[in-house]
C-alpha cells in the first residue's frame, strides 16, 4: 500500500469516528442546548499546548444562552403642551400681551400726549362721534401702523416693506376701529384713486357693517368706498370698481381706494374684471381671519397672494412717448424702477417686493402652524389681548395656541332642563327674568322659524292677561339680505325686542343695546360659543349670557367649558317650579297650535 493510500485511509476513519461522536453525543440527554458558534475558527485562541482556551470570550461555550430582550412597549405620549408649540412660528412664541382693561385717551389739541399718532383732524372726528379714549387692542396696533406725528403719513415706507401683523382679541374689543383708523389715516395722503385697501370678511354682513364704519371715520377724506358681495350683479359691481373695461392698462384701473368684500365675490372680480388690480394694495386686511382661513373657495387666498407679488413683465421700455408714461401714483411701487425717466427715481424705486402689509385679525388663533405659514407673512409681528398673569411668556403662548379663551366675566348663566321643557324654560327666561334687548341662537334656519312660530302663539295666550307682548323676530339665511338689513335696523333701533337667529349673526355684528345672548341650543364648540357671547358685554358694557342645556347634554358642556378653563365662571340656574307652574298651560296650548300648524303644512 503506498504512502498516499495509507494518509488516505486515516482521514476516512477520523471523519467516520467524528460522525459516531456527534451521533452518540445527540442521542445523550442535555439539559439546555448550546449556541452553535458565530466566530471564526481563525479568530479562536489557543494555549501553549495546542489546546483551546475555554475562558475566552471567543469561544462559544462562553455563551451558553440566547440573550432575553425586553418585551416592546408604547413610550409616553408628548404632553399636550409639547405639541402644541410644535411648528408654530417663533415670533409667535415672542409675541406681545396687551392687558385688556388698557384705555387711553384721545387728546383734542397738539399739546396732550399724542402717542396715538392720529392727527388733529382724526382725533376731532373721534370725540365728535362720542368716541374718547382707544381701547386695547387700539392702543397697541395704531402706534405701529401710523408714522409718529411728526412724519408725513407716507403711502409706502422709504426704506423696506413693513412688517405683517396678527392680533388675536376677544369680540366687542374694537378690532374694526384698529385697523379702520390707520388705514383711513394713512390712504387720506394719496393723490390719484387706485384699491390701496382690501377687507375681506366671511358675510355680506360684516361687509356692510364695516363699510358703515369706513364711512363714517373717513367723511371729508375723499376716499372712495366699494364693496363687492354678489348682492348686486356682477355688472353693476364691476361699473362700481373700475373706470375702464375695454383697454389693458398698465396701472390697472379704480374708482375706489377701498374694497370691503367676501372672499368669492373678490375671486370673480379678479378673474373676470379687466383692468382690476390689486398691484398698489398698501393693506389686506382679513378680518375673522379663523374662519376664512378655513374656507377653500376657489382657493381664494393663494389667488390673492399671487397677486400680490410683484409681476416682472410690465415694464417701460427706451424710446416710450413722454404723454403715455403713466403717474408714478398709478403703478405700484415695486415696478416704478422700472420706468426710463430719472425723475421717476425716487426712494420707492428701491421697493422690489410688494409694498402690501397683511393685517390678520380673529378672536382665537388658529393652532394650525400650516395655516398661518399659508399667508406668507413678513417678519410678523403678533398682538395678544389677554390678561396679564405671573407666568413667562411661553405658558401665555400655550393660553392662547390651546384656545383658553377670554370672555367677559358676566357671563355666566346656564339652565339644565328636559328636551320637553326648554321652550318652558326660555319663556321663563324672558317672562319672568326680564330677558329682553337679546340675541338667541339656535342651531338651524329651521330652529329658529320655529321657535319665533312658538313664541308667538305663546304670546297670544298670554296677552289675554296682561295685555302686552314683545316683538320677536326671526333672522338666518333663509331671509334676503335686503329682509336681512330692514331687520337688523329695526332690532339696532331697539323697535324688536328679541332677535332669534341662526349663528349667521354670531361673528362681528356689533349691536350696542345687547345686554343677553341665549344659547336656546347649545353650541357644539367652545370657539362657537365664544362667538356668540361675544354679541354682548361689547367696548366695556355689561350683559349676561345664558345657555339652556338639556340633560343629556350637560356633561359635554360642562366638559368644553372645563377644557377652557371657564366651568367656575358659569353657574347653574335654579328655577322656582311655582313660576314655571304659572306658564304651564299656555306652553301646553302653544305647542299644540304649533305641532297643528305643521301636520297641516306636511
Amino acid at each position: 500500500m503506498s504512502e498516499d493510500d495509507t494518509q488516505s485511509e486515516e482521514v476516512n476513519t477520523k471523519n467516520v469516528q467524528q460522525v459516531q461522536d456527534v451521533t452518540s453525543d445527540s442521542r445523550k440527554p442535555s439539559k439546555r442546548r448550546k449556541v452553535a458558534s458565530t466566530v471564526p475558527e481563525e479568530n479562536v485562541t489557543t494555549n501553549n499546548d495546542g489546546s483551546d482556551n475555554a475562558d475566552s470570550p471567543l469561544d462559544p461555550n462562553h455563551y451558553p444562552t440566547l440573550p432575553i430582550f425586553p418585551p416592546p412597549a408604547i413610550p409616553n405620549a408628548p404632553s399636550k403642551s409639547t405639541l402644541a408649540l410644535q411648528g408654530l412660528d417663533k415670533a409667535l412664541i415672542d409675541a406681545e400681551f396687551i392687558d385688556p382693561d388698557v384705555t387711553r385717551p384721545i387728546p383734542l389739541d397738539e399739546t396732550g400726549d399724542n402717542s396715538t399718532h392720529l392727527s388733529e383732524k382724526m382725533r376731532r372726528r373721534l370725540h365728535g362721534l362720542g368716541i374718547t379714549e382707544l381701547f386695547a387692542v387700539q392702543t397697541a396696533l395704531l402706534p405701529f401702523l401710523i408714522p409718529s406725528s411728526d412724519v408725513q403719513h407716507q403711502l409706502y415706507l422709504s426704506t423696506r416693506p413693513p412688517r405683517d401683523v396678527c392680533i388675536s382679541a376677544p369680540t366687542g374689543s374694537g378690532k374694526t376701529l384698529a385697523y379702520a383708523l390707520p388705514i383711513v389715516e394713512i390712504l387720506s395722503s394719496r393723490i390719484l384713486t387706485q384699491l390701496r385697501a382690501l377687507i375681506i370678511l366671511p358675510t355680506r354682513d360684516l361687509v356692510a357693517q364695516v363699510r358703515e364704519t369706513f364711512e363714517v371715520l373717513g367723511k371729508g377724506r375723499g376716499l372712495k368706498i366699494g364693496t363687492a358681495t354678489g348682492q348686486h350683479s356682477f355688472a353693476h359691481e364691476q361699473s362700481q370698481l373700475v373706470n375702464d373695461q375695454t383697454s389693458s392698462l398698465l396701472g390697472g384701473s379704480s374708482k375706489v381706494d377701498i374694497l370691503i368684500c367676501t372672499p368669492g365675490r373678490l375671486i370673480d372680480h379678479m378673474n373676470g374684471t379687466p383692468n382690476f388690480t390689486l398691484q398698489h394694495l398698501r393693506f389686506l386686511v382679513i378680518d375673522e381671519a379663523d374662519r376664512l382661513l378655513a374656507q377653500s373657495f376657489q382657493d381664494w387666498l393663494a389667488q390673492v397672494l399671487t397677486a400680490l407679488r410683484p409681476h416682472r413683465t410690465q415694464n417701460c421700455v427706451p424710446g416710450t412717448r413722454v404723454d403715455s408714461i403713466p403717474h408714478p401714483d398709478t403703478v405700484s411701487p415695486y415696478l416704478l424702477h422700472r420706468l426710463p425717466f430719472p425723475h421717476y427715481s425716487t426712494f420707492l424705486t428701491e421697493v422690489h417686493e410688494s409694498s402690501c402689509q397683511k393685517l390678520l385679525f380673529s378672536a382665537t388663533l388658529t393652532r394650525d402652524p400650516g395655516k398661518i405659514a399659508s399667508l406668507e407673512l413678513r417678519e410678523p409681528k403678533y398682538f395678544i389681548v389677554q390678561k396679564s398673569s405671573e407666568s413667562d411668556g411661553q405658558d401665555h403662548i400655550l393660553s392662547v395656541v390651546m384656545e383658553k379663551f377670554s370672555i367677559p366675566s358676566t357671563l355666566k348663566h346656564m339652565l339644565v332642563c328636559e328636551s320637553s321643557q326648554k321652550p318652558l324654560m326660555f319663556f321663563h327666561l324672558v317672562f319672568h327674568l326680564n330677558v329682553t334687548d337679546a340675541l338667541v341662537f339656535t342651531k338651524s334656519s329651521e330652529s329658529t322659524a320655529r321657535l319665533v312660530r312658538l313664541f308667538d302663539f305663546f304670546q297670544k295666550w298670554r296677552a289675554v292677561e296682561s295685555g302686552k307682548s314683545l316683538v320677536v323676530q326671526a333672522y338666518s339665511s333663509d331671509l334676503s339680505v335686503g329682509e336681512r338689513k330692514v331687520i337688523l335696523e329695526r332690532f339696532k333701533a331697539q323697535e324688536i325686542n328679541i332677535l332669534i337667529c341662526s349663528d349667521l349673526i354670531s361673528r362681528g355684528i356689533d349691536i350696542s343695546h345687547v345686554s343677553h345672548v341665549v344659547s336656546y341650543d347649545v353650541p357644539v364648540d367652545m370657539r362657537k360659543y365664544v362667538h356668540r357671547v361675544g354679541r354682548t358685554a361689547r367696548a366695556g358694557r355689561s350683559g349676561d349670557a345664558w345657555a339652556l342645556v338639556e340633560e343629556q347634554e350637560a356633561r359635554y358642556f360642562k366638559n368644553m367649558l372645563r377644557d377652557a378653563d371657564h366651568l367656575n365662571k358659569v353657574g347653574r340656574l335654579r328655577v322656582n317650579e311655582g313660576d314655571i307652574e304659572k306658564l304651564a298651560p299656555g306652553y301646553e296650548v302653544a305647542i299644540k297650535q304649533l305641532r297643528d300648524v305643521y301636520t297641516h303644512s306636511s
